[in-house]
C-alpha cells in the first residue's frame, strides 16, 4: 500500500531544497558559475526542444552521474558549480535536486515549473534532432 504520494513527495523535496523561477534561470546564461542540468527523457528533447547549453542527464543516472565513487560518475558534477535542475514541469527536478542535495552536491536548486514555464517565460529553445 502506497503511504506516500507524489504530491507528498514533491512537497517535502521544495520544503528542503533551494526553487527559482523561470525568468532567474533564463538571467543565468552564460554564468560561468552555474550548470543548468535537463533531466527529460531524450524523447521529451526531441520533441519539445532544450535549453541552449544546458547538459542533459537522464532523471535515472542522476545519483550515478554525480557520485564520484560510481563507475557513470561524471567529472562536470565535481566542477564546483551550482547546479540548477529541470525537468518538463518541476516535479522530476525537484526530487531530483532533493537526491543531488542529500549526497552532498551543492550548491543546487531546481525551476519552478521546469521547461513549461521556461518557455512561457520567453528562454531560448534549440531543436534536439534525432541521432
Amino acid at each position: 500500500m502506497i503511504t506516500k504520494g507524489i504530491k507528498q513527495l514533491v512537497a517535502e523535496a521544495e520544503a528542503e531544497i533551494e526553487t527559482i523561477t523561470a525568468e532567474d534561470a533564463i538571467a543565468l546564461i552564460g554564468d560561468e558559475s552555474v550548470e543548468l542540468v535537463d533531466i527529460r527523457d531524450i524523447r521529451e528533447l526531441w520533441r519539445e526542444g532544450a535549453v541552449p547549453g544546458a547538459r542533459h542527464v537522464p532523471r535515472g543516472m542522476i545519483e550515478f552521474w554525480i557520485d564520484p565513487e560510481s563507475p557513470y560518475h561524471k567529472p562536470f558534477f565535481a566542477s564546483g558549480r551550482k547546479f540548477v535542475f529541470f525537468c518538463a514541469g518541476g516535479l522530476r527536478s525537484a526530487l531530483a535536486t532533493q537526491a543531488a542535495q542529500n549526497m552532498g552536491l551543492g550548491p543546487v536548486a531546481h525551476i519552478a515549473g521546469g521547461f513549461g514555464a521556461w518557455k512561457e517565460a520567453g528562454g531560448p529553445i534549440e531543436e534536439k534532432p534525432r541521432p
